[in-house]
């Protein structure tokens, strides 16, 4: 069974257009990638909508990251030397899923 992905790239840029056209030369960086990471998705969001805490809480639950997302994560982690509460903070998670996710990988 074929796995079905969204075209994240398509539908940030039809929101950049209908929407934030002011904020479309902001997210061009991402938006010329190949393909959308996870972590590429989540920094789009916060450069269109900002970071607005009731939306952050509220969709969290809705969220699921690949294997790779999950070891870029960690690798960033490593990379800024922070502990499990900074990573759950700076990607909005749970610090028990990092904690799990180490556990794991």
């Amino acid at each position: 069974m074929k796995e079905f992905l969204p075209n994240y790239k398509k539908i940030y840029v039809d929101i950049l257009t209908k929407k934030f056209p002011h904020k479309h030369e902001e997210c061009q960086d991402l938006l010329q990638k190949q393909k959308l990471s996870a972590l590429d998705i989540i920094a789009l969001n916060k450069k269109i909508f900002g970071k607005d805490e009731y939306n952050v809480s509220r969709n969290q639950k809705h969220r699921s990251y690949k294997e790779s997302d999950i070891l870029e994560m960690l690798d960033y982690q490593k990379k800024h030397k922070i502990n499990d509460s900074q990573l759950a903070k700076h990607f909005n998670l749970s610090r028990n899923s990092v904690t799990k996710w180490k556990r794991i990988f």
